[in-house]
């Protein structure tokens, strides 16, 4: 039976979907500002791009969203509610703005739904874990699941994948000790299940192994298609062994959540292993001196754990720790 496992975690949330005992499915949402898909939101046009086709509202909020298409007869300065379509995304170098489109006439302002209420209308089971209780998202895999989002390196030496974030796609190579008509298959469903894991969306692009022939391809395209949930689109392996992959982009996936801020990360991550470290009272973090400073710079958060943990919470830091080295005492 499937369920998903929920945790509403300090300065974040967390849910995995676990099937038959695997983690298949793994969402993290942060605290922030940042408009969520589905939202509506009033702002005002303060430029055309493309007459008539794109240009950029800002929120009352601040952020910027890309607009398509700008509605007949709106001027730059003129205000409009806007539907939220895709949120924003970190990039390196500059973030891409959210995407919106305008909202339909009558429509209020709402938030978009959180994480908590999107898997709810999955209509799988919602299971709360709270940090007294046993570690199931550990026992499933969570923490080796946000080292391999981290390193972009799944599998093993028979096969395995390397993961690449690019402004253009998501770029998935395959390679491994099995011959290609077996690694083929193999990383292709090795694809399927870390897309899907780690929520990977937009244009996918997966490059296989060079198989024999057309009825190679086709068991390893085969895979794809059994093991990552419709909706989505693919292009068939063609000569070269390469398969691209379409899935809807609504939000940041796993990876450029956990890369985009590796020291805030790290402090999160730590606060969750804080929170359940003995059996509460008093603790003491020690971290690197970045991780350290971020959470002096979220004393919020440090009172939420003093709070659930029923006692005092002190930082230490320790220039000889790598940024994922921290532990709690």
């Amino acid at each position: 039976m499937a369920e998903w496992l929920y945790e509403e975690g300090i300065g974040e949330a967390r849910a995995a979907l676990i099937e038959k005992g695997k983690l298949v499915e793994a969402q993290i949402e942060r605290e922030g500002d940042a408009v969520r898909a589905g939202a509506i939101a009033q702002g005002r046009l303060i430029t055309t791009i493309i007459p008539k086709k794109r240009g950029i509202v800002r929120l009352l909020t601040g952020e910027e969203v890309l607009i398509e298409p700008i509605p007949p007869r709106l001027s730059e300065g003129a205000n409009l509610m806007v539907e939220i379509t895709r949120e924003a995304i970190p990039e390196e170098g500059r973030d891409k703005r959210a995407k919106g489109r305008t909202a339909q006439a009558g429509a209020k302002v709402h938030p978009g739904p959180s994480l908590l209420q999107r898997i709810r209308t999955t209509g799988v089971p919602v299971v709360p874990c709270p940090a007294h209780e046993e570690d199931r998202l550990e026992a499933c895999g969570w923490s080796e699941l946000m080292e391999e989002a981290i390193s972009g390196e799944v599998g093993t030496e028979a096969a395995a994948l390397r993961l690449y974030v690019t402004p253009a796609m998501l770029l998935i190579d395959v390679d491994g000790s099995l011959p290609p008509a077996q690694l083929g298959p193999k990383g292709a469903k090795l694809a399927a299940q870390a897309i899907r894991r780690m929520g990977l969306t937009g244009s996918i692009g997966i490059d296989l192994p060079t198989m024999n022939n057309k009825d190679e391809r086709m068991i390893a395209a085969a895979q794809i298609d059994k093991y990552l949930p419709l909706p989505f689109e693919r292009t068939a392996v063609n000569g070269f062994g390469f398969l691209q992959v379409i899935r809807r982009r609504e939000r940041t996936n796993l990876m450029e959540l956990l890369r985009e801020d590796p020291v805030l990360t790290a402090a999160l991550a730590l606060l969750r292993r804080a929170e359940r470290h003995g059996q509460g009272g008093s603790a003491t973090i020690t971290a690197a001196p970045a991780v350290i400073d971020c959470l002096h710079k979220r004393s919020d958060w440090i009172e939420q754990l003093a709070k659930r943990r029923g006692g005092t919470v002190s930082l230490q830091a320790d220039a000889t720790l790598t940024l994922s080295g921290g532990h709690v005492a």
